[in-house]
């Protein structure tokens, strides 16, 4: 398996803003979450990645630009794992929403208890409980262990770690509780996820 790391930045602050980028730039703001692009163009995507790792200078550029253009220009994707809001929240909520976001991104290793994200949002327990329900349509159990799943699964593809170091690494104390959660969002078991992008 090939992988190729980059910035969203490394071709300058303004390339994306260009009226001819408005593809890759929605692709980029998609894939937050993961994608999988599916259908008849995915060979071609795959062989194109290849293509990378073997390229030299401005050529590997050239060819990521490719990938990303056939990925925005795929059939279909499949979004790995939710990640985020649904952002249907009005203006005067962003603020406690992004405070909630940022924190849990920065901190889904260690153990998040409901008193200390109702501090991030500036609001009780219960309070929190309700708020976050009602604006992301889920508990914020669930919402974290999204987080967590996401992380593993970027871990998984990666085939850096065994199942049970990324387990850990991204923050569940308990691999049955591990194992329970990444079915119940992915649908598939960790080593089962990893067959289905990792080849051997």
């Amino acid at each position: 398996m090939s992988v190729v790391h980059f910035t969203e930045d490394f071709w300058g602050a303004q390339f994306l803003s260009l009226p001819e980028n408005k593809g890759i730039k929605n692709l980029l703001n998609r894939a937050r979450r993961g994608l999988q692009p599916i259908g008849a163009g995915v060979p071609k995507i795959g062989e194109l990645v290849e293509q990378i790792t073997r390229a030299e200078g401005s050529r590997k550029i050239i060819l990521l630009m490719e990938v990303l253009i056939a990925i925005a220009a795929a059939e279909e994707t499949k979004v790995l794992a939710s990640l985020g809001f649904q952002h249907n929240f009005q203006e005067s909520e962003k603020d406690r929403i992004n405070a909630i976001y940022n924190y849990s991104i920065e901190n889904f290793k260690k153990k998040i208890t409901l008193e200390e994200i109702a501090s991030v949002a500036n609001i009780s327990p219960n309070s929190f409980c309700k708020f976050f329900k009602s604006r992301s349509k889920k508990t914020y159990s669930r919402f974290i262990n999204e987080i967590r799943v996401g992380s593993a699964c970027k871990l998984l593809i990666n085939n850096q770690m065994n199942v049970k170091e990324i387990c850990y690494e991204s923050g569940f104390y308990n691999f049955a509780s591990f194992h329970k959660y990444f079915k119940e969002i992915t649908g598939k078991s960790p080593l089962s996820y990893q067959k289905c992008y990792v080849k051997k």
